[in-house]
């Protein structure tokens, strides 16, 4: 596998210049689903009969073809290299290339084997270059730049250029960044904010935000990192120091009995386990931060408690009943937001560390109407009674538990 593997790395080696302009992936390998056409929008389950990549004046476009639709994607020259790579060692069992001169072939065997080749075209043989383009999606962590905890990461090189093999890593922190991004005008502008990341661990994102807020932001931040483990936070504050983000700083702490001497303006908990993330969210709600961003994780609590009710479906099968909970779990947590006078939204967030993807809970402090707090208390309540379940974030806000 691995002499495969190099061979196909030769091949596209052999065919990558300056000149190419147009790409096409055929033949699909049998059985190949795309399960992700796109990066922006929702996935899709869809097959891909043919990929076409065409070099543009600010990178390459990428025209993904199902047997009823076609989806476009921006790509960088690197994401191009890197999409081709990928796409033939599973999904594709040959490729053309052009760059004008040259017309490059790459054709891989069902048993694997690869064969490259390329013959010289006349100029009427050879198909025209695409002009037109949609406008390249600009991150908001632009490539070029070096951000010293993406350097570390392994996502940048030393000289700000993204590692061919990270792009995924790369759009995925970029999302992250744009989610926070959206909602920053809830943050005060003339003052110092206060942030509290919960069950922080090596705290990749952290270093992250810290770097959006003051160096791209240039915004005044007091950030605080909080977790269990004494060796990862003594790390996270080398780490903090060695970048010279003076204003991030770490401690060993357990989230439930945490207090902050200081007014709380935004609290983060990425994967902060099963109720951790009820204590997080309880104290935002009553610090009156302005801005929460959770993504929760192991939903333990209510798959424990809940009863089948008048829908016993749900609970007979034991996946069915975990999913079924951690939905219901964040569903709660969302619409106790709400009560609480949080505009909230559950987006999907791909996390750095596992492939599935997750909720985020994104909340902003804002003025709701009565009649939406109490619609989604309401909405709690008929759920709670449903399936006989007592939510720890609900019983924290309601006092009954501290």
């Amino acid at each position: 596998m691995g002499t495969e593997r190099e061979a196909l790395l030769q091949a596209v080696d052999a065919l990558w210049s300056d000149k190419l302009y147009k790409i096409i992936l055929s033949a699909p390998a049998s059985g190949a689903k795309e399960t992700s056409v796109g990066t922006e929008g929702a996935p899709r389950r869809a097959e891909v009969r043919r990929i076409v990549l065409n070099r543009l004046d600010a990178g390459w476009q990428a025209e993904r073809y199902t047997a009823k639709q076609v989806f476009h994607e921006n790509l960088s020259a690197g994401e191009a290299r890197s999409l081709v790579e990928e796409e033939l060692s599973g999904a594709f069992r040959q490729c053309g290339a052009w760059d004008g001169e040259w017309e490059h072939t790459i054709r891989i065997s069902q048993k694997g084997k690869v064969t490259g080749m390329r013959k010289r075209l006349a100029a009427a043989q050879a198909p025209k270059a695409k002009t037109e383009h949609n406008r390249k999606k600009q991150y908001l962590l632009e490539e070029g730049t070096v951000i010293p905890p993406l350097v570390d990461m392994g996502v940048f090189t030393a000289d700000g250029k993204v590692v061919r093999s990270m792009y995924d890593k790369y759009r995925q922190i970029n999302r992250f960044v744009e989610l926070i991004d959206d909602e920053i005008d809830a943050l005060p502008a003339d003052q110092t904010i206060r942030i509290v990341d919960f069950g922080c661990g090596k705290s990749y994102l952290t270093f992250i935000l810290y770097y959006y807020l003051v160096h791209l932001k240039g915004r005044d931040v007091r950030i605080t990192g909080l977790d269990l483990k004494a060796d990862v936070i003594g790390r996270c504050n080398q780490a903090a120091e060695k970048y010279g983000y003076d204003r991030l700083h770490f401690q060993v702490g357990d989230i439930g009995g945490y207090e902050s001497p200081d007014p709380v303006d935004m609290v983060v908990s990425l994967h902060a386990c099963d109720t951790a993330t009820d204590h997080a969210l309880y104290h935002a709600v009553r610090w009156k931060a302005k801005l929460i961003f959770s993504v929760p994780c192991c939903q333990h609590e209510l798959n424990r408690q809940m009863e089948g009710g008048s829908l016993p479906i749900l609970t007979r099968y034991g996946i069915v009943k975990e999913r079924t909970a951690a939905l219901m779990t964040d569903a709660v947590r969302a619409n106790l937001l709400t009560e609480s006078g949080y505009r909230t939204q559950l987006l999907e967030f791909v996390d750095l560390s596992h492939t599935p993807k997750n909720l985020l809970i994104r909340a902003v402090r804002t003025v709701l109407p009565a009649s939406v707090r109490k619609q989604a208390r309401r909405e709690v309540e008929e759920l709670k009674e449903a399936f006989g379940f007592q939510p720890t974030l609900d019983r924290l806000l309601s006092g009954e538990e501290r």
